[in-house]
């Protein structure tokens, strides 16, 4: 990028439409104390997640197939907060909503506090032209149970821009997971 990072970042996001709702700055305080801090940062945007989450569960023994996900795999839970059980696994999705440029491809790596905690999210690459609520999957390494905070930062994206367009594009591919809203479960 030959412009600021942040920059970039915010004429994206403002000009573009690239992140909405879109935070122009880091944020770590709210209302009544600290938060685990989202909005822009120095090469990245640090997204929030929902409050609806997804939680593995064994209840129903279903089995997970990713050519054929049974819905009974998870157990649903709203709220601030979201408790992972024990070497455990949850979905959730971002706050914002992203539509990628055709010559940017975005990277997500989680935060370093949840990361300390034992906590790992993965997302996998945002590819150019894809849009949509990105799902966010956590799991919890350690043998505790382990806090998921909703409207709070829980991951950074990096975005990488190209000096050209893409040949075929996420949208030109017609992928399964375009215009996605919500915690989207795998698509055969």
């Amino acid at each position: 990028m030959s412009i600021k990072a942040d920059k970039w970042i915010r004429r994206m996001a403002e000009k573009e439409g690239m992140i909405e709702p879109f935070v122009a700055d880091q944020i770590r305080d709210e209302g009544a104390g600290r938060v685990i801090s989202y909005g822009t940062s120095s090469y990245g945007y640090d997204v929030r997640c929902a409050d609806s989450f997804k939680v593995f569960t064994n209840i129903h023994s279903a089995t997970v197939d990713p050519k054929n996900f049974d819905e009974n795999s998870f157990v649903n839970v709203q709220g601030d907060v979201c408790i992972i059980p024990p070497n455990s696994f949850a979905l959730a999705h971002t706050v914002e909503y992203f539509r990628i440029p055709r010559n940017v491809l975005t990277i997500c790596l989680g935060k370093s506090t949840y990361a300390r905690c034992g906590i790992i999210v993965n997302v996998t690459p945002l590819e150019p032209e894809w849009e949509g609520h990105v799902t966010l999957e956590f799991s919890n390494t350690t043998t505790l149970p382990a806090k998921i905070y909703a409207n709070e930062g829980v991951a950074q994206m990096l975005f990488f821009e190209s000096d050209e367009v893409c040949e075929v594009s996420y949208r030109d591919r017609g992928g399964k997971y375009q215009g996605q809203t919500g915690v989207t479960l795998p698509r055969a």
